[in-house]
């Protein structure tokens, strides 16, 4: 009996709704396994300030995105990047920069930024928040005259990650809740995103908005250095939002930290947030 080619017997299975061979599959999987780490590597080389990338989850795709900053020559440079990648070249208005100005405020140095999650390790109490926040300040106040003290700086990482750790010095009463303007929302431990997930975060300038996570292990080339492993959503935040928390509403789990994000509160924006569960490993830390 003469036997048909491999890719006959592929398409008729699928014609006819049986099973592709499982050869076929397994060499179809490899494939695109090979192409996305084609394209990872290859986007990873992408160092411009205003741009980011990631897996579009809704189209299987990865994509290179370029806010209003990129110049027309460097945006056809990128487009012959993603061209390489087999990614896709996307605009995102407005500016792509760290919200550097969640829950309530912090203040240190000539900064504003918010108060992410407060944590432990065993009896000794403290708050996360960004890193490029804590890089610029070791002292860090409750109030906008730099009369009451929280603590001081305990850890720093920005770029490459961007979450910062502050030890408290003071008795200021440190709840394990989000701040919600107003009302206090009791923390229940951390998780991780997942797509399509329900979300809120909190802010000192624009309180509390939601939306959804809409991309996981996002890289994002802010001007003062790249950051990876990012949490991608489609809330807007702006400037002081900065190390606010990111949580999912109903149940009180914290999922990460405001890093940074394009657009704004009028318009519309996408925000980007460092892992919680990643900061936590980082220094040996429970949310309370």
């Amino acid at each position: 009996m003469r036997r048909l080619p491999p890719a006959l017997l592929l398409l008729a299975a699928l014609l006819l709704g049986l099973p592709a061979p499982v050869h076929a599959a397994t060499a179809h999987a490899a494939t695109a396994h090979a192409d996305a780490a084609h394209a990872a590597a290859t986007l990873a080389q992408v160092r411009t300030a205003g741009t980011a990338w990631g897996l579009d989850p809704a189209t299987g795709r990865m994509t290179l995105t370029v806010d209003d900053t990129v110049s027309a020559r460097d945006v056809a440079a990128l487009r012959a990047t993603a061209a390489r990648a087999g990614a896709v070249l996307r605009h995102e208005p407005g500016e792509l920069r760290l919200l550097i100005a969640g829950g309530q405020p912090i203040y240190g140095g000539g900064a504003r930024c918010s108060l992410g999650a407060n944590v432990r390790s065993g009896r000794t109490y403290y708050f996360v928040t960004a890193g490029h926040c804590t890089a610029a300040a070791a002292t860090w106040y409750a109030d906008s005259g730099r009369t009451i003290v929280l603590g001081t700086r305990a850890g720093s990482s920005f770029p490459g990650n961007d979450y910062g750790l502050v030890r408290y010095t003071s008795r200021v009463a440190h709840p394990s809740a989000v701040y919600t303007y107003p009302g206090l929302l009791t923390i229940n431990g951390a998780g991780n995103a997942h797509i399509g997930q329900t979300v809120c975060r909190s802010g000192s300038t624009t309180g509390v908005r939601c939306g959804t996570v809409t991309g996981l292990n996002v890289t994002v080339n802010f001007a003062g250095g790249a950051v990876f492993g990012l949490i991608r959503t489609n809330i807007c935040a702006e400037p002081g939002d900065s190390g606010g928390p990111l949580y999912v509403p109903g149940t009180g789990v914290v999922l990460g930290i405001l890093s940074g994000g394009s657009g704004n509160c009028t318009t519309g924006g996408t925000t980007y947030y460092q892992p919680i569960t990643e900061i936590l490993a980082a220094y040996g830390l429970t949310i309370p």
